[in-house]
Formats: structure tokens, sequence, C-alpha cells
């Protein structure tokens, strides 16, 4: 009987960790970010053509390049995975995605970009303008998922609706995640998530 239950339990944090494991890949800030971006574009652009156009340079500031970035020092061997799950890892990662964030706000400004995906995306630069330096000079590693995750539960609820409320769910389940994970503590994902929360929640219905 002990036996079966020891395995049953095995089986049972096997399956936790998959899960947790499936959260934190499919429900990653490179998937997020290019998502909402793109959803918001195609909400707020006056022709398809344009919400394409913006939501290209929206996604390819905030989203494909810095993950590119990241792959690409993944492969050199600068960092561990593509999550830079090792805080001292993160310096060139966190100012790569903070310079082609805010670079992209710029370029959305310039190229006539609906408000409301300018308003989003300099919220993103924004919010990541307080979670740098709180991982880089305060040396805790505040989470980027649960930041994102959050962040784009609240726009999507903003933008779209109480119709979308089931996102919030999903951003718990994200923070529960990488805490079973054991990347980020508990203060740690909800520190994120009030961070991701407060920028869109708070200054992106005052942008937009």
């Amino acid at each position: 009987m002990i036996d079966v239950m020891a395995t049953s339990g095995t089986e049972q944090a096997v399956v936790a960790d998959r899960v947790a494991r499936l959260f934190t890949e499919i429900l990653s800030p490179a998937v997020l970010v290019a998502t909402v971006l793109f959803a918001v574009a195609w909400a707020s652009a006056d022709s398809p053509m344009s919400a394409l156009v913006t939501g290209v340079i929206a996604a390819a500031a905030a989203s494909f390049l810095p993950i590119a970035y990241i792959l690409h020092g993944v492969r050199r061997g600068s960092w561990t995975d593509r999550h830079v799950g090792v805080r001292a890892q993160r310096t060139l990662p966190m100012l790569v995605c903070l310079g082609s964030t805010a670079s992209g706000t710029l370029a959305l400004a310039a190229a006539g970009a609906p408000r409301d995906l300018l308003a989003l995306i300099a919220c993103m630069a924004a919010a990541l303008v307080v979670a740098t330096p709180i991982t880089l000079l305060a040396r805790w590693k505040i989470s980027i998922h649960s930041l994102v995750a959050a962040g784009t539960a609240v726009t999507f609820t903003v933008v779209f609706g109480w119709v979308l409320l089931f996102t919030w769910p999903l951003a718990a389940a994200v923070g529960w995640s990488r805490v079973h994970l054991r990347d980020h503590t508990i203060a740690q994902v909800l520190a994120g998530a009030l961070v991701g929360a407060c920028a869109t929640g708070l200054l992106y219905p005052t942008l937009r």
C-alpha cells in the first residue's frame, strides 16, 4: 500500500511539473506580448493592412527581437536558458528588451500607429523601467512571466471587456507555474503581477 501511494505521489508530481512547464512555455512573455500587441493593433487600426504593419512593428520590437537576442545568447552559452533563469545573467537581456521596446514605441509614434497600440507598448516600456532596476540594482528576480501575464489579462479586459475575464485565471496559472518550478518565490511572482497590472490597469487607460 505504501509503495502504491508513493508511486501515485510521484506520478502526480511528474504531471504537475509537466503542466507547470507547459504554462511557462506556451504563456511565455514573448508569446503573450506578441499576442496582445497584435490583438490591440487589430482592434484599433482603421484597416487590416494598418493592423498588420503596426502589429508587426510592435511585436518585432517588444517580442521577436528580444527573444531572438536571448536565443542567440543561449546558443552561444551566454545564459543558461531562454527564460534566463539565473538572475546574474539578466543584465543584457533586460536592457536589450527595454531598449528595443522603447525604440518600438518611437517607431510606432513616427508611423502614426493607433493611439491604443502606441499606449500599450509605451506601458510595456514603463513596466520594464520599473522591473529592470529591481532585477539589476536591487538584485531581486522579479517575475517577468507574471508581469506580462497579469498585464496581458488586464489589457484584454480593458480593451475587449469582461468577456475575456477568463484570461485572469491563466495569468494566475502562469504565476503558479513559476513558483512550482522554483524559478521564483511567491513574493517575486506577486510583485511582477502588481507591476504588470498597474501598468495596464492604471497607466494604459490614461494614455489610450
